[in-house]
């Protein structure tokens, strides 16, 4: 059965995507969350964020302006936290 998986970016932006493409492999559903900080211009950011593009994966922030060029979605702190029951497993990273 497919899992539901919520993965929280905060402070390890770079590890904690590349965890989040990781759990892609067993086809379980992944969500990004970036909570609260702008991802940084890191290169391996950059190539972790087109990765997940790549694959489907939906990222949401609750920082206004991090990453609309980039298309995420935002939503508040309150409509992430009432999304986050939703979910199987919410790794914060």
């Amino acid at each position: 059965m497919k899992k539901r998986i919520a993965v929280l970016v905060r402070k390890r932006q770079a590890e904690a995507l590349r965890m989040a493409i990781g759990l892609t492999l067993a086809d379980d559903e992944v969500t990004v969350f970036i909570m609260n900080i702008p991802l940084s211009d890191d290169a391996a950011i950059t190539m972790n964020l087109e990765m997940l593009g790549e694959v489907g994966v939906r990222i949401l922030s609750n920082k206004q302006d991090a990453g609309q060029e980039k298309g995420f979605e935002q939503l508040t702190t309150e409509e992430i936290a009432g999304r986050l029951t939703e979910f199987d497993t919410v790794i914060p990273y």
